[in-house]
């Protein structure tokens, strides 16, 4: 009779705490990057954009002075995202944190957890 097999060791989950990394940064920031965007097009056909009213931009026979403003209207969420960013990250961070102490206690020195004996038959 062969013993079982031993337990194999599983690699730590590094890739999903980046993802979830990565996706806390880009909703934190995602404002900036409406700004950021609104200030290239209008800069790059010489029209004005401020948060009090709507100004005509015309971009190849359209206006679009109304999406402009609207993408620059839209930084104003960084007060929100920002802090809320902030927030996932410390729990992300303290999450990240327990986790790699709990997964480092659970395998330290490479020692594996007891198998138990097989059940006893009568």
């Amino acid at each position: 009779m062969n013993p079982p097999p031993l337990p194999v060791r599983k690699r730590f989950p590094w890739i999903l705490y980046g993802v979830a990394l990565v996706l806390i940064v880009l909703f934190a920031f995602a404002p900036i990057g409406s700004v950021m965007l609104c200030a290239a097009i209008a800069n790059a056909y010489g029209c004005k954009v401020d948060e009090g009213s709507v100004h005509p931009c015309i971009i190849n026979g359209h206006d679009c002075g109304e999406l402009l403003y609207s993408l620059g209207v839209t930084g104003w969420f960084m007060l929100v995202t920002l802090p809320a960013g902030l927030f996932a990250f410390v729990g992300w961070l303290i999450f990240l944190i327990l986790h790699r102490a709990s997964w480092q206690k659970r395998f330290a020195a490479g020692v594996t957890p007891p198998i138990p004996p097989p059940p006893a038959t009568a």
